[in-house]
């Protein structure tokens, strides 16, 4: 017999994996979205079971899952899923684990699964979705979508004097959360340390510190302060405030807040934001750890220091609370984000962590457990990435838009030289006057922006493992002097006897970056070399240099691309570029362009060079034709020995690769970048 409560679906019996449920009623398993930060159609999965919400395991979770559970919620589709706890741990029961649906279930609770409340999991395993953000066209379900009916997404901080709201960032003032059309209160009775962590970690402020209550009573009490949340209970590890236990007022209520005020937070800004110069050098950044590959500021490819080398982080367990503490420790607030699958590009070299298991508190993502990897464990298309909140500063007051120029009155701007790490133009050098003497269009500056670029490296051991010298007959260098791929001293050679000592190896350019690498000129201006039947689609791609130990250059080469094309792609990359035929070139994201040792010009002439001791370089893309997201991995340097007769490199790497210690080491001089011999 089987008693039915009226208002409660049936309990299912706990079942194996494979059997079927032995009966099937109309009411079913309810399901709702949690976690934060998400939007409306994605989210932590909570399942509604006897009386208490619950999560779901991502052990053996599949697109099939998602679907099912989409569909329930009264979406068309799932797009994707999420492991791992991106959305933020759950709490209470794990009721799923080990679920497999076909696909085409009703309801979750058709699938195959371990059973009711059987799980071997974690709730660091807690599974989520994300659905197509379309509706079933007349669906109607009493499915519980958000959380709760208040959902707090926006956070701000409102200073009572006036002239402080000019000062970006606002780093201190009355908590106000986004309300309907307007802005509510929070009230402080109970309030924490804890919760003003949080609050301080969403606006981009890794830090919080303490304020002046009373400068601040005087002023509410004058004020009619509408209270939304009457009790706040935050760990401290949340990155949102939403992610805390929460109490609402109740409606029509005026009383609640007996005895408090409007919460009041200050916080302390990271060393970029600061607008003190003398703080700035109190307040220190992690040399530890570090963001690349990212499009704004406060995101990148996660990449660690250990052992004199940089190497990234792979994503096995990567979730919000490791991110954020990666995110605090550099400067910057909670993670947006926690991103996986190498989103921001893949890395290079050592993958020195894995399965990190951050809380939140601590103080360095070295602090958190982790796992050391072996080569079996992780590729570098596992990266983690991050995007961290970042304070607001206003920027787009001073902001630069591309147009067409065809109206411009007067210069703002002249002699403007940028880093690329500054936040605005208005913080790169520049003139202190301008200086253009005309104002006409045509010298008018203009830019086309991108979420994404490409990023270009050189394969530093194949370098090292291929170079050798070769005498090469000058009846022989016909073409190559043509290109200029000669030192000066050839030309006053007694051609066509004798030869030129070259210094050759191979190169292999890859592109680790988001979007591919493509000539910024077009096929129309490419320039026709018959001597070696090619075309030039950049001048000059590569300078190849050889330093002594004062950084002067001894001798220089220098590559034209040749051909820009995909020699070969990893694994589920396809080729796109080839150069037969005048086709296109460029370098697809995944592939690299190999210049064999033993094609014309893939050398340095370094027929008038002495024995010695000197530093070998490569660089790519020198001239900055074309858009990267990092440059500082485009020069690649090497210990150099040469005896007279024979040459040796060790040590090659690329910029960026050692700390700044393993760099000094390496060479007790800046080196250079340019092409320009002393």
């Amino acid at each position: 017999v089987v008693r039915v409560n009226v208002w409660w679906p049936p309990l299912l019996p706990i079942r194996s994996v494979g059997s079927p449920h032995p009966y099937h009623l109309k009411a079913r398993v309810k399901v709702r979205l949690a976690g934060y930060p998400r939007k409306h159609n994605e989210g932590r999965v909570e399942l509604f079971y006897r009386g208490e919400w619950g999560t779901i395991c991502d052990d053996d979770f599949s697109l099939a899952n998602a679907n099912v559970l989409c569909r329930q919620l009264g979406f068309v589709s799932a797009t994707g899923w999420t492991h791992s706890a991106k959305y933020g741990k759950g709490q209470g029961k794990i009721w799923l684990d080990n679920v497999l649906c076909n696909g085409g279930e009703k309801s979750i609770d058709s699938c195959k699964s371990r059973g009711w409340g059987n799980s071997d999991c974690t709730h660091d395993e807690d599974a989520g979705i994300i659905c197509k953000d379309e509706r079933i066209p007349g669906f109607v379900d009493s499915n519980i979508i958000d959380v709760d009916e208040f959902k707090v997404e926006e956070v701000r901080l409102w200073p009572v004097v006036a002239t402080a709201r000019k000062k970006m960032p606002i780093t201190e003032g009355v908590v106000e959360v986004k309300h309907r059309n307007g802005w509510a209160h929070v009230c402080d009775l109970g309030w924490t340390v804890q919760n003003t962590r949080v609050i301080c970690g969403m606006l981009g402020f890794p830090h919080e510190r303490k304020v002046n209550k009373n400068f601040y009573k005087l002023y509410l009490e004058r004020q009619k302060n509408q209270i939304l949340v009457h009790s706040v209970s935050c760990t401290g590890t949340e990155v949102h405030l939403a992610a805390c236990p929460l109490e609402y007022s109740k409606p029509n209520s005026t009383s609640f807040c007996l005895g408090g005020m409007p919460a009041v937070v200050s916080c302390m800004p990271g060393p970029l934001f600061l607008q003190n110069s003398s703080l700035k050098k109190k307040v220190k950044v992690s040399t530890n750890v570090r963001l690349k590959g990212g499009s704004k500021v406060g995101e990148g490819r996660v990449e660690v220091l250990k052992d004199r080398d940089w190497g990234t982080v792979c994503d096995d367990r990567w979730n919000l609370q490791s991110a954020s503490v990666v995110c605090r420790e550099l400067g910057f607030g909670t993670a947006k984000e926690a991103l996986t699958g190498a989103r921001i590009g893949q890395g290079i070299g050592p993958i020195h962590m894995n399965e990190v298991k951050c809380v939140g508190h601590e103080r360095s993502i070295w602090m958190c457990p982790y796992k050391n990897i072996t080569a079996e464990d992780c590729q570098h298309t596992e990266d983690a990435a991050v995007r961290c909140n970042v304070p607001y500063m206003g920027l787009e007051n001073s902001e630069t838009w591309y147009w067409d120029s065809s109206n411009v009155t007067q210069m703002v701007l002249s002699g403007v030289r940028c880093t690329g790490e500054e936040m605005s133009l208005s913080h790169c050098q520049h003139h202190k006057t301008v200086s253009c003497q005309k104002s006409a269009a045509k010298f008018a500056a203009g830019v086309i922006c991108s979420e994404t670029a490409s990023d270009l490296v050189l394969n530093a051991p194949l370098v090292q493992q291929t170079v050798y010298i070769e005498d090469r007959p000058l009846h022989m260098l016909y073409c190559a002097a043509e290109e200029d791929c000669l030192s000066k001293s050839a030309a006053k050679a007694n051609w066509p006897y004798g030869h030129r000592r070259l210094l050759r190896f191979s190169s292999e350019i890859r592109n680790i970056g988001r979007a591919d690498f493509k000539p910024k000129a077009g096929r129309h201006s490419w320039v026709w070399h018959a001597c070696h039947g090619h075309y030039h689609s950049m001048d000059i791609f590569t300078h190849y240099d050889l330093l002594n130990a004062n950084g002067t250059k001894v001798a220089e080469g220098h590559k034209a691309s040749f051909c820009l094309e995909d020699t070969d792609c990893q694994e589920g990359v396809s080729k796109r570029y080839e150069c037969a035929n005048f086709g296109e070139q460029g370098i697809t994201v995944g592939c690299w362009d190999l210049y064999r040792h033993d094609i014309d010009c893939q050398w340095i002439d370094i027929t008038d060079v002495k024995p010695g001791n000197y530093i070998f370089q490569v660089v790519i893309n020198p001239n900055y034709e074309v858009a990267e997201s990092d440059f500082s991995n485009n020069a690649m340097k090497c210990n150099c020995k040469y005896d007279g007769h024979r040459i040796w490199l060790h040590n090659c790497h690329l910029g960026g690769a050692l700390s700044e210690e393993a760099e000094r080491l390496f060479e007790k001089y800046p080196g250079q970048l340019n092409n320009k011999v002393s």
